[in-house]
């Protein structure tokens, strides 16, 4: 049994492939968890196997909640254990709410809100067997302080925090600890799609104290510290935003 074991939703690309990458270093092999993007994930995989880790890359949707279970039991399978569950994955649909269909909103609390669900539902009796376990649920500024066009994002990100707040109270007994991190600004794939021009991205630098994009490894390595450190922290939200929930 290595010394940790963690799966990390969404994992192929952006800031999933960051924390993945950065667990290895710190020591945990890897499930790499892709819905599409099998090449992608399967690069994520190999460059962890060059660490010296073991990685294996599984499909699922994380909204299906038989893909899920499948997917946690050739995990357990595969390592024989689960200790940290990074909840990442996510899909983003904007529009007015008058605009926004019930298929894009469905589409997006799904993958993110009822992915996180079921990812914990088939893990976390895993973890409770063990005692001890690490949970971190990716949420955003969406779902702190709302942005217009992101009613259904937003409400998935905001379900995040109350879910992890619930869950850290029924777990804290068990060793397990749950927590939320809000990134703030990144530049990845799905942002580019949002902040398409320079005006747009020199307006949001302008909501950011230290006036700058993140970067997805700043993001990771606080991901890294609540895996393996954070023994005392739990219910708790962490921005790593530079300063723009302030």
């Amino acid at each position: 049994m290595p010394e940790k074991v963690a799966l990390v939703t969404g994992s192929s690309r952006g800031l999933g492939r960051a924390i993945a990458l950065d667990l290895a270093r710190r020591g945990a092999d890897l499930i790499v968890n892709y819905r599409t993007r099998k090449d992608d994930a399967e690069a994520v995989a190999m460059e962890i196997r060059s660490m010296g880790r073991e990685a294996v890359a599984i499909k699922a949707d994380v909204a299906d909640e038989g893909a899920v279970k499948a997917m946690v039991d050739q995990a357990m399978e595969a390592f024989g254990g689960l200790d940290i569950l990074v909840n990442n994955a996510a899909i983003h649909r904007g529009g007015r709410v008058q605009l926004v269909s019930t298929e894009d909103w469905d589409l997006v609390i799904n993958a993110t809100l009822r992915g996180t669900f079921n990812c914990c539902r088939y893990v976390i009796p895993y973890m409770v067997e063990r005692s001890r376990g690490r949970v971190i649920n990716i949420s955003s500024p969406s779902g702190d302080h709302g942005y217009p066009g992101d009613t259904a994002y937003g409400s998935a990100k905001a379900g995040l925090i109350g879910f992890t707040k619930s869950l850290a109270k029924e777990v804290a007994g068990k060793g397990i600890t749950a927590n939320v991190v809000i990134p703030g600004f990144l530049q990845t794939d799905m942002t580019a799609v949002l902040f398409d021009t320079d005006e747009k991205i020199s307006t949001a630098l302008k909501g950011i104290p230290m006036r700058r994009p993140g970067e997805l490894q700043e993001v990771a390595e606080v991901i890294t510290f609540l895996a393996f450190k954070g023994s005392y922290i739990t219910g708790t939200v962490i921005r790593v935003d530079g300063g723009m929930g302030m």
